[in-house]
């Protein structure tokens, strides 16, 4: 008789789980429209005005390309630590330890502070719609128990709760953009001068990128799931053009809809001036009517959580991926028999939100303006030189043989995409207060850990070759597919 399965025995993630409307849900609820548009498209339109639906429409386009390369990839590779996995297999193995460990800091730092953020999301928006004030940091830990609970059961779950979060959030969002309509627009109608790319050349243009190019942080989630993937091959790539499109089309016609609703020669005043945080729920209401406008206050709570959720998820495949392969504790890369979840992955995960709950509570940061703020502007910035790296990286995988791929694909997409990413990661290291609001030196510190961790990783990658050089060679390769 076989003995029952333990979490260390199973055999791994839930292979042919998800599939490609399961991966577009975790893509886009990671992005969190609706909290992007409300809260940070009105900085935006305050830095850039006419240009801003533009600016959302080019960082699409570019990450467009970027996913050109980036899914003939991952025919070839799948790996729970994606980034890891494809840069490892294309810039070698010293490389890959590196950008895991940025990778997982990244994905934690956007966790944990996307966590605190729902907490304080909760707290004001609670007390608004009831008068009732309950603490930050008890919705905080709430949600952070409800979160581990889903991270622990079967990833469908998880899809599903985040499949209803998100058509809540952009049902909101159409609803303010039908009212617009029903109203012909705004007090200069549907101004179509907004699109034009000569907009794109006046003041504020840099700082705006940097918020537009955030807003997209997480697309690449979907081949963090390639492992529990029905037919990865097919639906990682139309999983990953999926969301990416419509998050590209759904920005750029909602912030063209709302400097509409204020009139495109009034909308940069209106959001820089003392009213901006709140200028979408004043359109929403004008147009939609107070319900909508209510309804999206709440909303922004859901979509917050769910936001936290998605990031959650990555986080503990990036903590199981690299406990599998040796690059952190193997008790990491086990799995539960039942639900074939990362388990210990997502323990792990869990205590370190709620140290980081603790740590603001009792430092008495602001949960918004320092602990959400400087964690995303790390946690964004790190995502973004894993992009730049593995556009690099799927260059130098297929460089010596393109295994029937095309040559603007696996060639001039992805070394497009790292010279326009490139561009992009100095403008975000030059504006980088314009996402956290800190002096020089406290974002200096918030940049510092991105090198040091890569330098670590690749000397952890390079002790484990001196040591066992079989255990080095399998580094990127575990559950991959070799083509």
């Amino acid at each position: 008789m076989t003995a029952p399965p333990s979490s260390r025995a199973a055999k791994g993630l839930s292979g042919g789980a998800v599939g490609t409307g399961d991966l577009v849900f975790f893509v886009v609820a990671a992005a969190a429209p609706l909290t992007v548009m409300a809260a940070v498209a009105p900085l935006a339109i305050g830095m850039a005005g006419r240009a801003a639906p533009l600016g959302y429409l080019v960082s699409g386009l570019l990450l467009i390309v970027f996913a050109a390369g980036f899914t003939a990839m991952s025919r070839f590779v799948r790996n729970a630590g994606a980034f890891y996995a494809y840069i490892g297999r294309g810039l070698g193995r010293p490389a890959g330890a590196g950008s895991a460990y940025v990778a997982l800091f990244s994905y934690n730092a956007i966790e944990v502070g996307l966590l605190v953020a729902f907490g304080w999301f909760t707290e004001s928006g609670v007390a608004d719609l009831t008068g009732v004030r309950v603490a930050w940091w008890i919705w905080a830990l709430a949600g952070l128990v409800a979160i581990g609970v889903l991270g622990y059961r079967k990833v469908t779950f998880s899809a599903k709760v985040l499949g209803v979060a998100l058509a809540l959030e952009v049902l909101v969002l159409l609803v303010f953009e039908a009212g617009l309509v029903a109203h012909g627009g705004g007090p200069r109608g549907f101004d179509l001068g907004t699109l034009s790319p000569a907009h794109l050349g006046g003041e504020g243009v840099g700082g705006m990128f940097v918020l537009a190019v955030g807003a997209f942080v997480g697309f690449e989630a979907t081949a963090i799931y390639a492992e529990e993937a029905r037919e990865p091959a097919r639906t990682v790539p139309r999983a990953t053009y999926i969301a990416v499109a419509f998050l590209a089309l759904f920005y750029t016609v909602t912030v063209w809809a709302v400097i509409s609703a204020y009139g495109s020669d009034r909308a940069q005043a209106v959001a820089a001036g003392e009213g901006g945080a709140d200028m979408v729920f004043a359109a929403t209401e004008r147009f939609a009517g107070a319900w909508a406008a209510d309804s999206m206050h709440v909303l922004v709570i859901t979509s917050a959580f769910a936001a936290t959720l998605a990031f959650h998820n990555g986080a503990a495949r990036y903590f199981y991926a690299l406990g599998r392969e040796g690059l952190l504790p193997r008790r990491l890369g086990t799995v539960s028999a039942t639900t074939r979840a990362p388990a210990t992955a997502v323990v792990t995960q869990s205590a370190l939100a709620l140290a980081v709950v603790a740590v603001t509570l009792l430092s008495g940061a602001d949960p918004y303006t320092v602990m959400f703020l400087w964690t995303n502007g790390s946690g964004i910035l790190g995502v973004m030189l894993m992009q730049a790296l593995a556009a690099l990286a799927v260059y130098g995988f297929f460089r010596r043989e393109r295994r029937g791929m095309p040559a603007w694909r696996v060639v001039a997409a992805p070394l497009t995409a790292c010279a326009g990413l490139t561009v992009l990661i100095g403008l975000v290291c030059a504006n980088l207060d314009l996402l956290t609001g800190a002096s020089g030196r406290v974002n200096a510190a918030l940049i510092a850990p991105l090198p040091a961790l890569f330098v670590t990783g690749a000397v952890v990658a390079l002790r484990i070759r001196r040591r066992d050089r079989r255990a080095y060679e399998r580094l990127t390769t575990t559950d991959a597919e070799h083509g």
